[in-house]
Parts: C-alpha cells; structure tokens; sequence
C-alpha cells in the first residue's frame, strides 16, 4: 500500500508543515497532497516542498478546473515537476461545486462531464509536445474562436520541453464521472471513499476501463482513498472531532440542490441523516448540525482508536482494491503507525 499525507489546503494563514512532510518522507510514504478552495492554491506549497524533499511525490488533490485554463495546469504542473527534478508531479484535477465555479471564478457550470474530457486531453497535448495544440472539444477548443475571438488564435507548442509522464488523476463521484476517470486518467481520488463501497464502484471503473481501449486493466491505474488516522483510547472523542468539517461539507459546502458532499452521504446509505444535516446548517444551526452527523458515518470513513483497534480496521482497506492510502493525521506516533501497517 503507497500512503500519501494529506495537508489541504490554508486557513487564514498559510503554515506549511514541513517538518512533518520530512517526517512522512523517511518513513518511506509516497507521496504528500496539496488542495485548493478559494485561498491558498495547491502548486505553490509543492513547489516550496520540492525543494526540502528529496523523493516524495508531490500531488494536488485537487487543482480545480475553474482555476486555471487546461494550458496554465499543464504549464503550472510542469513547471513543478521540472524544479522538483522529475517524475514526482501529479496532476489531481477537479471540478469543484458551482458555487466555487460561478460566485469564485466567474466562470460558467457548463458541463463538467465534457469539461473534464477536454481538460486532460489538452493538457495531455501540451505535456506529450508532438505538435501545435489543437483541440475541438465540447467544452474547450484551441484555438479560441468564441465570442469576443479575434479569429487570430494560434497553435502553439511548450517552450518547456515538459515530462511526458506526469500523471494526470481525477476527484470524481458520481457514476458519468468515475467512468471517464478510469477511461481518460491514470489515477483516482474517490470522493468519500469507504472500503464497503467498492463492491458499488468496481463495475463503473472496469467500464471506463473498457472504454479506453488499448487493454487498460486495473494494473494500469492508481486508486488514493483518503482517511483521518488518530491514535487514542477515546475512540467516541475522535469521532466527534470530525462531525464538523463533515457537516460544513455536507450542509453549507455546496447549494441545497447541487452538492456533492451530500450526494455521497446519501450514496452511503445515510440519506435522512444528510437532508437533516443540510437543513439544519442552511438555517444557521451549526451546532445541530454537527451533533447531527451518526457517530457511524465517521467511523466507516477513518481510522481511529487504539492501535489494536486501528491495526484490525486498517486490513479493510488494504484489501478493498485501492492502490495508495492519503492520511490526515497530526500525530507522529499515527504517520508511523500508517508506515508500518503499510509495510506488513
């Protein structure tokens, strides 16, 4: 099992904790991820990173669509790979919410299926540098020739002579979009991952592999599920501890009709728990919210409890299909423990 370490993205200040990214790096973790909102943005941080690391591979989970047109991500990813001295960039990509999209960026919803399609096949063409990049999409084109064009748009190949081989991975959910991920994309970052729903999203990714033709199997993917990890004997204290980053995400992170993060709550089997939790966040009732969230939907989706307790829960999901495991943990006592349930 590859483990990743998760630092999202800042609060009102940015603290990047590099002592504990050197830390992951001697125990041998694979890779440490990045994350962007509407603050601070997911390259920047692993740039800095790039330069007091040696190995560890440096992930954005994710940079969002919005952000950036599909040219600037490739230009931004390749940039990074290149300073990092190669072969250590990901590129997790991203839609977001359209809150984020339209209220942010000021960019229109449009339709992420297709969105995401064009995305990374331009940034694919930018970073292979064969020819000129031209793309007819649904989405996107290049050259531009929308409303406002000049009609003088010119393809264009990288100044860079970029990494071929920077993977380009996917933050998806819903069914179309796992699909085109196991089709388009090299990697995976599964929205609420839970090892009992692998069973659910099996049949999607062996469709997109289908689709992709040219043999793709699961060999030629990598799966990075993410997990909070927390050493202690009060197990029902660490669960508590995560109820209100879960009620922000699945009451207020999002519109009442187009939310993700309650979307996949539902998916899990949690549906009259999720409208409770939304209902009550969207009134201004943060607090019911939060005391709202079963002490059950946490527990699926972490690791937590004494290191018996962890150890026991942990085969679950060694043995659900995932390749990598991302680990939100403070403690250096459960970055080390993750590195030597990894290794057994």
């Amino acid at each position: 099992m590859k483990l990743g370490l998760y630092l999202g993205y800042s609060g009102a200040t940015l603290r990047l904790p590099v002592e504990k990214v050197q830390l992951a790096e001697r125990l041998g973790y694979d890779s440490v991820w990045t994350a962007e909102a509407y603050g601070s943005d997911a390259i920047t941080p692993l740039a800095y990173l790039a330069a007091v690391t040696t190995r560890i591979r440096l992930g954005t989970g994710i940079m969002q669509l919005a952000a950036r047109p599909p040219a600037a991500a490739a230009m931004a990813v390749a940039t990074l790979d290149a300073l990092a001295g190669g072969d250590r960039a990901i590129a997790g990509l991203g839609v977001s919410g359209p809150q984020i999209v339209e209220g942010w960026y000021g960019q229109p919803w449009g339709r992420p299926y297709w969105r995401l399609r064009d995305y990374v096949a331009i940034m694919r063409k930018v970073l292979a540098r064969k020819e000129p990049v031209r793309h007819e999409g649904r989405e996107i084109s290049l050259p531009y020739t929308g409303p406002g064009a000049l009609g003088v748009g010119k393809p264009l190949s990288s100044i860079l002579h970029a990494n071929p081989r920077i993977p380009i991975w996917l933050g998806t959910g819903t069914e179309a979009n796992v699909k085109l991920t196991a089709e388009v994309a090299d990697g995976w970052l599964p929205l609420g991952f839970v090892p009992a729903a692998m069973p659910l999203l099996r049949p999607w990714l062996e469709e997109g592999f289908r689709r992709a033709g040219h043999g793709k199997t699961w060999k030629d993917f990598e799966i990075q599920a993410r997990t909070q990890v927390t050493v202690t004997d009060d197990v029902r204290g660490a669960l508590q501890l995560l109820k209100p980053r879960i009620a922000l995400y699945v009451g207020g992170m999002g519109h009442r009709d187009k939310n993700f993060h309650k979307d996949m709550m539902i998916r899990r089997g949690y549906g009259d728990a999720a409208a409770r939790i939304q209902e009550l966040y969207l009134a201004g009732r943060k607090g019911e919210a939060v005391a709202a969230v079963p002490d059950e939907f946490c527990d699926e989706g972490a690791l937590v409890g004494p290191v018996g307790r962890i150890r026991e829960r942990y085969r679950a999901w060694a043995d659900s299909g995932i390749t990598g495991l991302t680990v939100v943990a403070e403690q250096p006592e459960a970055l080390a423990l993750m590195a030597e349930l990894a290794r057994s």
